[in-house]
């Protein structure tokens, strides 16, 4: 099992790498590690970690829908919540039906069989989306009108809708039904009397679940402080989170996957502070999540089974997005502000799918259901098709067809080269900058450029100064630069070209003018510089 898990992170992670080179969305490369390892190809997974591999999907999309919770804005969801509940329902639900009539006609299949196919490949891909959707917020695509909030929690609530019809078509069609007027397929009044109200109670239930989760947390993590830094924080959550799941699945009356969305929503309101660190922890937890969540994907294909039905299961597919998708995607952004482009991206940004695909694709097959091979063949087909689709077309078309807004760092993880421009004389004083540009680096974990203004050659000394520094920032990846000119010039002119976020600089103590910079330097560069100082003197910093 151990050397699976090693082929599984080093295959997965330099496949991801590859794919991005050759400018391909890396989980295409992953999800082909996957039918390379898997039992088809090179047959390197071990079966226990196959059977486990359910359970290894459950983590990671845990950690993708807490990474979505804890990106969602309410102000932009409040501003575009009908929106965001219309897309949570009406697609999902027109694509399922639409899928449903074509099967029947393709595959000869009852409306019920068919509806069933329609709500594994009616499912959208939050391994996908959430990605996707919360890059674009990073960079501020869509962001004053709430676009990505809305395709984020329309997925989860069309994930809520049809998981559950789909878990009652599979009780009806492979178990039979309980007592009620018979209809048509087997279903009974009773039940469909019953559907609207399960699916309310589910997502209501959820919800709820969710807030008293947060409330917990923000009780165990910041009031009574059980915990001591950010991992032992997400560790903390994550388990919470993964609790609710399971209970889902054990006592299947609220969506659990729901609820793990809501505690990242509530749990920004109840205490950011929190809900950041928790961001980057659960950032942290996605970069081997991600990878375990596509290799065993693709190790879950049956290639065989696509050949027969390629050319069907496409035309399936197509029906699927192009009309009943569309109606549904029409009929929700009626009335509300959205442009014909904005609406038009829901085609690339919320027709992904894989997870959900790679999770229930199989169960109609297991249950002895007629069709189950094909239903299976059909959502292996959907995920080679739209998910590296999907991966591609959202950041692609975003620029094309979203306005870009200003980015909310509170509601995203907001990631950027951070540098700290440290300027260096060949006095005793630039051990000290050095040394304040080496704890401000390792805070944040930045990077460092070292800048030296050459007023007269001295190349021993130099070559000392180079030396210190290597030591003092052995742990930090920096880079020394020798330039000549103008001192205060020469530095506010590099901290504009490499984009510095803060210069560190000493000041004069008592030395002689050729040995230090001068005062006047460091009170030039404080004048003439847009980006923040620290000025070092004799042990002490001011900014």
């Amino acid at each position: 099992m151990l050397e699976s898990f090693i082929w599984i992170l080093l295959f997965g992670f330099f496949g991801g790498q590859i794919a991005r080179r050759l400018k391909i969305p890396a989980l295409v490369g992953m999800v082909l590690v996957g039918i390379f390892l898997g039992p088809q190809v090179a047959n390197a997974i071990s079966p226990s970690v196959l059977e486990a591999a359910g359970t290894l999907r459950t983590i990671a999309v845990m950690a993708i829908l807490m990474k979505a919770g804890l990106g969602l804005d309410r102000e932009k969801l409040a501003r575009q919540g009908s929106v965001a509940l219309r897309l949570g329902f009406l697609p999902a639900a027109c694509e399922a039906i639409a899928v449903a009539l074509a099967a029947m006609t393709i595959f000869q299949f009852d409306f019920l069989t068919g509806l069933m196919l329609g709500c594994i490949i009616g499912a959208e891909s939050p391994a996908v989306i959430v990605p996707g959707m919360l890059r674009l917020k990073s960079l501020g695509w869509g962001v004053n009108k709430g676009i990505p909030d809305a395709i984020l929690t329309g997925s989860a609530l069309s994930d809520v809708l049809l998981l559950l019809v789909f878990s009652l078509l599979l009780t009806f069609l492979s178990q039979g039904s309980a007592a009620g007027v018979k209809l048509p397929g087997g279903l009974t009044l009773s039940a469909l009397h019953l559907l609207p109200l399960q699916i309310i109670f589910q997502i209501v239930l959820g919800v709820v679940l969710g807030l008293l989760t947060a409330r917990l947390l923000v009780s165990l993590l910041t009031k009574q402080n059980w915990t001591q830094n950010a991992v032992q924080d997400t560790l903390v959550a994550a388990s919470l989170a993964l609790l609710l799941v399971v209970a889902a699945e054990k006592l299947p009356i609220f969506s659990g996957y729901l609820a793990v969305m809501a505690i990242g929503f509530f749990a920004i309101a109840f205490d950011p502070p929190l809900a950041r660190r928790l961001r980057s922890g659960f950032d942290s937890l996605w970069v081997v999540a991600e990878i375990v969540l596509f290799v065993l994907l693709g190790a879950s294909i049956q290639l065989q089974v696509l050949g027969k039905i390629l050319l069907p299961g496409l035309l399936i597919l197509i029906i699927g997005t192009l009309i009943g998708r569309a109606i549904g995607w029409y009929l929700s952004t009626l009335g509300s502000n959205w442009n014909w482009r904005e609406r038009l991206f829901l085609l690339p940004g919320n027709s992904a799918k894989a997870t959900v695909q790679a999770a229930i694709g199989a169960l109609p097959l297991a249950s002895g259901i007629e069709g189950g091979e094909t239903i299976l063949a059909i959502a292996a087909l959907s995920i080679l098709v739209t998910a590296p689709l999907g991966a591609w077309a959202i950041p692609t078309f975003a620029p094309k067809l979203l306005e870009r807004g200003e980015v909310d760092p509170t509601k995203v993880a907001v990631t950027r080269r951070i540098i700290i421009l440290a300027v260096v004389d060949t006095s005793p004083l630039a051990a000290q900058v050095l040394t304040k540009a080496a704890e401000l680096a390792r805070r944040s974990d930045s990077e460092a450029i070292v800048l030296h203004v050459i007023r007269r050659q001295d190349s021993q000394k130099v070559a000392l100064l180079k030396e210190k520094a290597q030591r003092l920032l052995a742990d930090i990846r920096h880079q020394f630069i020798t330039l000549e000119g103008s001192v205060p010039e020469t530095i506010v002119r590099v901290a504009r070209e490499y984009g510095v976020a803060e210069i560190v600089i000493g000041k004069r103590g008592h030395q002689a003018w050729d040995e230090v910079l001068v005062g006047s330097v460091s009170q030039a560069v404080l004048e003439s510089s847009p980006i923040p100082v620290i000025v070092v003197e004799d042990n002490q910093f001011v900014g």
